[in-house]
């Protein structure tokens, strides 16, 4: 079962964009989160010199998943040094060393391995790293020891914004006996989805992502209509919504279909205001058979 625990954010600077201490009571780890405009100021911190692991984390190009960096050194400082001149998409750096020195070279690199197995099971991010290490040899105690300040990680990382490492929970969507029932609620959203990505995910995989959902809206949607952009410029096809759950990390979601997209009499954009469709909007599936262009869909 989980146990309460606390967690003490020190800010060094002042500034929180910088540089985060984090410690955690009855620990024997620390943690610290700098910003990568900050590690040249901040990288001969004391910390910075004992052996760890570290996870650089950022974004490549438009891509709605993280990128991580999962990597251990017996000085994390010279490795982060050499990640700052030759991998520019990482933001900021998590960094978790022992507060007593009690780790070892066998230590990290069992926790470098867990780290990137985690991420790896739970799908949640993208890894930069070529080469996934073998889980190397501990005695009992070591290991029991090791999993142990794993685990006191995996509780930290939610806390600085990192869930990468959680299992996506998947919010089950509303039995379709009470959608039909309660016509006046919304159950639907309309999203806009250009050539490639309608085909390839829409129709062929059966699903979509990455978009932002309201909170109160998480648990209603029980539909999910396409709208393809210009030059079709028409809601086309819709699907029954069976789950849905967060991707990457950054808010926002994946909608999982119960099957496969239907085709419906196109719904065209008709005289509707310039920008109506550039972001998903919520409506009732009710609605659906009898508009005649995208704007008869809302209120």
């Amino acid at each position: 079962m989980p146990k309460p625990y606390t967690i003490r954010l020190f800010v060094p600077t002042g500034d929180p964009n910088e540089i985060k201490v984090i410690v955690k009571m009855n620990w024997t780890g620390i943690g610290l989160e700098i910003s990568r405009d900050a590690w040249e100021k901040h990288r001969n911190e004391e910390e910075l010199s004992r052996a760890g692991v570290y996870i650089l984390v950022g974004y490549l190009e438009s891509d709605d998943l993280p990128t991580l960096y999962i990597g251990q050194g017996d000085g994390v400082k010279s490795r982060i040094n050499s990640h700052f001149v030759h991998k520019a998409f990482w933001d900021r750096a998590l960094v978790f060393v022992s507060s007593n020195h009690g780790l070892n070279r066998a230590h990290i690199t069992w926790l470098e391995w867990a780290l990137i197995t985690r991420a790896q099971e739970m799908g949640r991010c993208k890894l930069d790293n070529s080469t996934t290490p073998n889980e190397p040899v501990l005695t009992r105690s070591e290991k029991a020891d090791t999993e142990e300040f794993f685990n006191e990680i995996l509780n930290i990382l939610p806390l600085v914004e990192l869930r990468v490492f959680e299992k996506a929970l998947k919010i089950q969507a509303p039995d379709t006996t009470l959608t039909q029932t309660n016509n006046h609620k919304f159950d639907m959203i309309v999203v806009p989805a250009q050539e490639d990505g309608f085909r390839e995910v829409f129709l062929n995989q059966a699903c979509w992502y990455a978009i932002r959902i309201s909170g109160g809206m998480r648990n209603k949607i029980k539909y999910i209509a396409a709208y393809q952009t210009a030059p079709v410029s028409a809601i086309t096809h819709y699907a029954e919504v069976e789950s849905i759950e967060p991707y990457g990390d950054g808010g926002k979601y994946k909608l999982n279909f119960s099957g496969k997209a239907k085709e419906i009499q196109s719904i065209p954009f008709g005289n509707a205001k310039q920008g109506s469709m550039q972001g998903p909007r919520y409506t009732r599936f009710s609605r659906l058979k009898d508009a005649k262009e995208v704007m008869d869909l809302f209120d």
